[in-house]
């Protein structure tokens, strides 16, 4: 089982990651993002929908709770992460 706090902060340290619905829709239709992380309160239907080709997985807290996993002083509905970096990550999807 992958602790998904940790592959998260090992993608942010040494890969690309990015955060938000509008950002994470971006780097989707760009072809970018190689998986999609949603909370389960995400607000893009577009992004939940899986519709994109991108695998997603869906986080069981809300933005509330993704945000401080992240280690961020907002609420995060989405993460892109765009290169995995030296993390695991991926194999979530």
């Amino acid at each position: 089982m992958i602790d998904l706090g940790r592959a998260l902060k090992s993608a942010m340290t040494t890969g690309k990651v990015v955060f938000g619905v509008e950002q994470t829709e971006k780097t989707v239709r760009n072809g970018e993002a190689k998986l999609v992380i949603v909370a389960k309160n995400c607000p893009s239907g577009y992004l939940v929908s899986k519709d994109h080709g991108v695998p997603v997985y869906q986080f069981e807290g809300n933005n509330m709770e993704l945000g401080a996993l992240c280690g961020k002083p907002f609420s995060v509905s989405s993460i892109a992460v765009i290169d995995k970096g030296a993390s695991n990550i991926l194999s979530l999807g």
